[in-house]
């Protein structure tokens, strides 16, 4: 098996898999503000919520990375 990275504040690929079921909306913005990236942060958070953790699971669960759209 691949190895898979760590993306939700460097943790492992398992228990982000975990995570992102539980909280993968809530984790995905708080994400995006602890990296310092508040214009990311401000648009998941009113647009990106809900189609987006879906898409950020699918990304962990084969890639080990979430989606990177807005790098500001």
């Amino acid at each position: 098996m691949a190895k898979k990275g760590k993306d939700y504040f460097g943790i492992s690929w398992i228990v982000s898999v975990i995570l992102c079921i539980f909280l993968g909306p809530i984790l995905g913005i708080v994400a995006r503000f602890s990296e310092k990236k508040y214009v990311a942060g401000l648009l998941r958070f009113f647009f990106g919520w809900n189609i987006v953790w879906l898409i950020d699971f699918l990304l962990i669960l084969f890639t080990g990375r979430i989606l990177r759209v807005v790098n500001c």
